[in-house]
């Protein structure tokens, strides 16, 4: 036994002694930590563990001399743990670098405007390039005239690496995706966009909405039938989407719609105001055989042909155009089936006002025959103005039939025999105003010069001859 416990102690100051070697490494360990902790490139704490661990297997089970005057192992490693450390990427991220990938959209600054590219900083190690394609011009601007140093601009990432170390940027496809997405909100929200009509294109016009395509039907470009299309090419268009594909990029959008309901809109105004009596200016849209329509304001009414003038016409065209502006009476009004009635002479002073006063009794005018009955011609005086000439007044003959002496359409004079501005009857005769023409024919006028008898005699004229005056 005692043999055995002289081997121990023995093997025990062995590794005591080796150990002590192994602390003198730890030390130096130790110091080449702080040292790290200044260049910030070494984790002291992963060298310190390193560096116990291999002492620890190393002294493992030896006994410790109670009088050793070097740090333990444990009193080491505290010490260097108590030391603040670096953390690894200091360095790094001190430069704020950001990492970038294809479809990334970033922030930058223009650097550089030429006539064909931006050169734009995104923060990234290298710059960014954005071609004149990749733009999105409004109003047919140059990429100098849209651009300046120093402007921000939001971009979108097609290549971190285009071959030559240059970021490669796209700014028409934020444009893009931003247009996308308001027209998507449109659609979902029914709200109306702009866009210009490009081109005529098969069943339709092509429209754009700020560098997006939109398919514009013929039927929805107008509430009316539009023959040529290429009239809303280079408009304007008011559009409401219909349809949206952004994977296909397909829109489809209408005009009509809103063109529509605004139509209704002031339908409803008019019928909640229209009043029968009540005076309105409007426009005659088109003309028929049997009146005018007339536009009041978003609801069509009808002038019948007999409301155009108070005299007879043929044609509402012999009154009125289409395009002319009216002032026109409300005769009826009727929502339920959607009819107005309108008249127009109705506005115009009425021709049997004063009536009297413009065809006084025994006076002779001319008139026109507008019509033939058995019993007598009717002569208009005016337009709205009618006179009969009864058979008996045709002439101082006898007549059999009215029409083997007068024909529609002939002028011819009459006298006014009778007024009667109640009943709205003149009665006017063809025979007496010849006999009275007749009467007030000029007569001979006699010569204003008053006749004198001639007092110079002839030989006054031719001077005498000396002869003459030689036999007197």
């Amino acid at each position: 036994m005692d043999e055995k416990k002289d081997e121990i102690m023995e093997k025990n100051t062995a590794e005591a002694d080796i150990g002590d070697e192994k602390k003198d490494g730890i030390t130096e360990n130790t110091a080449e930590a702080v040292d790290g902790e200044e260049k910030k490139d070494i984790n002291p704490e992963e060298s310190t563990a390193q560096s116990a661990g291999e002492n620890k297997e190393e002294t493992e089970g030896a006994e410790k001399p109670s009088d050793a005057a070097e740090p333990t192992e444990q009193e080491i490693g505290e010490s260097v743990k108590k030391e603040p450390s670096a953390p690894k990427d200091a360095t790094m991220e001190s430069f704020d670098i950001v990492s970038l990938h294809p479809g990334q959209v970033v922030d930058g600054t223009v650097l550089t405007v030429t006539p064909d590219e931006l050169i734009v900083n995104v923060g990234y190690k290298s710059d960014g390039i954005v071609t004149k394609d990749e733009i999105a011009f409004q109003d047919g601007k140059t990429v100098e005239e849209s651009f300046h140093e120093g402007d921000k601009i939001k971009v979108e990432v097609l290549k971190v690496n285009d071959g030559e170390g240059n970021v490669v940027l796209s700014q028409k496809k934020i444009i893009k995706h931003k247009i996308w997405k308001e027209i998507e909100d449109a659609y979902q929200n029914k709200k109306e966009v702009t866009g210009v009509g490009k081109e005529v294109i098969k069943g339709g016009v092509l429209a754009d909405i700020r560098g997006i395509s939109a398919f514009v039907p013929a039927s929805q470009l107008s509430v009316r039938y539009v023959a040529d299309l290429s009239t809303f090419v280079g408009q304007d268009l008011r559009l409401r989407i219909l349809e949206t594909d952004k994977r296909r990029s397909r829109v489809v959008a209408s005009q009509r719609v809103i063109l529509e309901e605004e139509a209704a809109e002031q339908r409803n105004k008019v019928w909640d105001n229209i009043q029968e009596g009540q005076k309105i200016t409007g426009e005659v849209k088109r003309l028929t055989n049997f009146g005018a329509f007339v536009d009041i304001g978003g609801v069509d009414g009808l002038i019948h042909i007999s409301d155009l003038a108070w005299g007879h016409i043929r044609s509402p065209k012999e009154v009125v155009s289409e395009g002319q502006k009216v002032e026109v009476l409300v005769l009826s009004a009727d929502r339920e089936n959607n009819r107005i009635s309108l008249g127009y002479k109705q506005t115009k002073p009425h021709p049997w006002d004063n009536i009297e006063e413009k065809y006084p009794v025994g006076q002779i005018f001319e008139g026109k025959i507008v019509r033939l009955a058995s019993f007598g011609a009717f002569v208009e005086l005016e337009p709205g103005v009618d006179g009969l000439v009864h058979i008996s007044q045709i002439s101082d003959k006898h007549v059999n039939k009215v029409e083997d002496v007068l024909k529609t359409g002939e002028t011819v004079s009459v006298k006014v025999l009778n007024v009667k501005p109640r009943e709205r009857r003149i009665s006017l005769s063809i025979r007496e105003a010849a006999e009275k023409k007749q009467e007030e024919a000029p007569r001979q006028k006699e010569s204003p010069y008053v006749k004198e008898e001639m007092t110079v005699r002839m030989g006054d004229f031719f001077p005498k001859s000396k002869k003459t005056e030689d036999k007197e």
